[in-house]
């Protein structure tokens, strides 16, 4: 190595431990926060959120806050969507509570490429990330809609693909929006209900009504998947290689003519 390429390495190392340092900063961050709401789990409910944000003049961005650091220490989505029915109404409500849960998912989405940068093998998890790469935004969106898929672990582990940002983007907001208006509109029917309104039936039947849709289109898209057609078409290469066998074997098996 020549004195010019020592004195480039040399100039190197103090940006190679600052960008360590801040990875384990952040993950030392992250790790604390989970713990800390872990332990807290039991005050983290909708009407505590929505009562200690609507103190200030600021809800929206207050929200906005809380839903991002909600989406990074593992906290349910599901309870930022009812506060945010209990806090606005049904309309203001779900633009909120979609817009936070898009942003939290950005933030979750890009902690975990920052943390992962430089890191190319994946391991067993190498196959599970390439078929989501291809599948793009539909894919996103597919696994968005599993009821079961914890929102902060699918950031995280969809930062670790080579997904755009765009197609990561596009695919939360499609795939986190019906359930982000069942949530809303059940959290703005619980208020109406409690101030004793007689209009709490409209959100509690759209509400379902989307809660239910979010239950169906996962389960379409899997029977789709393992259709009859799916399997007929994906058998057609050992089909067309046993034919052929058996027509060999056919031909070989004749007796001579006597």
């Amino acid at each position: 190595m020549t004195a010019r390429g020592r004195r480039l390495a040399n100039a190197d190392l103090p940006l190679i431990g600052l960008r360590r340092a801040s990875r384990l900063a952040l993950l030392g961050f992250l790790a604390a926060g989970a713990v800390a709401a872990w332990h807290w789990r039991t005050i983290l409910d909708p009407a505590m959120i929505s009562a200690a944000i609507a103190r200030y003049p600021t809800a929206p961005l207050g929200f906005l806050a809380v839903h991002i650091a909600a989406s990074l220490l593992f906290v349910p989505r599901t309870l930022l969507a009812i506060a945010a029915g209990l806090l606005f109404g049904m309309g203001w409500g779900i633009v909120w509570a979609a817009s936070g849960s898009v942003a939290g998912a950005v933030a979750g989405f890009l902690a975990a490429r920052h943390l992962s940068s430089g890191l190319d093998d994946l391991g067993r998890f190498g196959p599970v990330a390439a078929q989501v790469e291809r599948g793009g935004w539909r894919a996103v969106a597919m696994l968005r809609l599993i009821p079961v898929m914890p929102h902060s672990l699918a950031n995280y582990g969809l930062g670790l693909t080579k997904l755009p940002l765009g197609s990561y983007v596009l695919g939360s907001l499609l795939g986190q929006l019906p359930m982000t208006i069942a949530y809303v509109d059940l959290g703005a029917a619980g208020k109406r209900l409690m101030v004793g309104g007689a209009n709490w039936v409209e959100p509690t039947l759209i509400g379902l009504a989307a809660l239910s849709l979010s239950l169906l289109i996962p389960a379409i898209g899997h029977r789709r998947a393992r259709s009859p057609a799916t399997r007929v078409l994906g058998s057609g290469p050992p089909v067309a290689q046993s034919r052929s066998s058996t027509v060999c074997t056919t031909g070989t098996s004749q007796p001579e003519a006597s």
